[in-house]
């Protein structure tokens, strides 16, 4: 069989050889599987990377109902959470830092909604947006550590709380500080963050602001956005159900960090 033309999505071996322990959750020779793991993980990236809704999967992959129900068993099992985790740690002890944060950065994105999202939706009155709301939390060096997604009315003070928690879950209570913008301000976001041991900074814009003004800290998260927003599924929200618009950001920002930490693997 004549070997298929690589896609720019597709995986690399040196990303191979570090995702597939994560994703093999039967043997390679198991009687249920029909497709090479590697081929369904690449349709998926496809989808995610490009945009392209899950039944104008290229005939050269998978079928696109196998590469949706193994992405499914993947989630299910918690298998991007764990990769997500152990590759933040390793790209954390290669910039000699330590292997869990102390500081986070939190942040939320509005995404406009489409057709398929628009029963959820809310309306964003700062951003005059309707759709839906990516409340996100990263490390110093723009690593995931947490995300939910909400309708784009939420209040972010309201969501401090229940985005701590999940940064506490994901480091082991190792964050003690977070920095956010002057929309997290108030006793209410405060008390939140330090009911799970967190200490809100409030990054502030400078009174004689003029022009475009880089943020001491605030910039890192905003740079983790624009990585999302190179995934053309996540420009807009797509999803049917918020859930799945959450769980395709956790495919790419695992997907993030997977380029970066087999780019610290020694040339051969």
């Amino acid at each position: 069989m004549t070997a298929r033309k690589p896609y720019p999505s597709d995986v690399s071996d040196e990303e191979w050889a570090l995702v597939a322990p994560y994703l093999t959750l039967l043997p390679e020779r198991a009687g249920q599987r029909e497709h090479s793991l590697r081929e369904v993980f690449n349709g998926l990236r496809y989808v995610v990377k490009t945009g392209a809704p899950w039944r104008w999967m290229p005939n050269d992959l998978p079928p696109w109902a196998a590469v949706y129900q193994q992405t499914q068993r993947w989630l299910a099992a918690g298998c991007f959470e764990a990769l997500a985790e152990d590759l933040r740690t390793v790209l954390r002890l290669a910039a000699g830092r330590k292997a869990q944060p102390s500081a986070a950065i939190l942040d939320s994105r509005t995404l406009r909604s489409t057709p398929e999202s628009g029963e959820r939706a809310g309306y964003d009155g700062a951003k005059r947006k309707k759709g839906s709301k990516l409340h996100l939390a990263v490390d110093t060096l723009g690593h995931l550590l947490a995300l939910h997604v909400t309708p784009a009315n939420a209040d972010d003070r309201a969501e401090v709380g229940r985005l701590a928690q999940a940064v506490q879950a994901s480091t082991g209570q190792s964050v003690d500080l977070a920095y956010v913008d002057q929309g997290y301000t108030g006793r209410k976001a405060a008390d939140a963050a330090e009911a799970q041991g967190i200490e809100l900074e409030v990054v502030r814009l400078p009174q004689a602001k003029r022009g475009f003004v880089l943020l001491p800290r605030r910039w890192v998260v905003e740079r983790s956005f624009t990585w999302a927003t190179r995934f053309r599924r996540l420009v807009k929200d797509y999803e049917r159900y918020a859930s799945t618009l959450a769980d395709l950001h956790l495919v790419a920002f695992a997907c993030i960090m997977l380029t970066q930490a087999a780019q610290l693997a020694p040339d051969p």
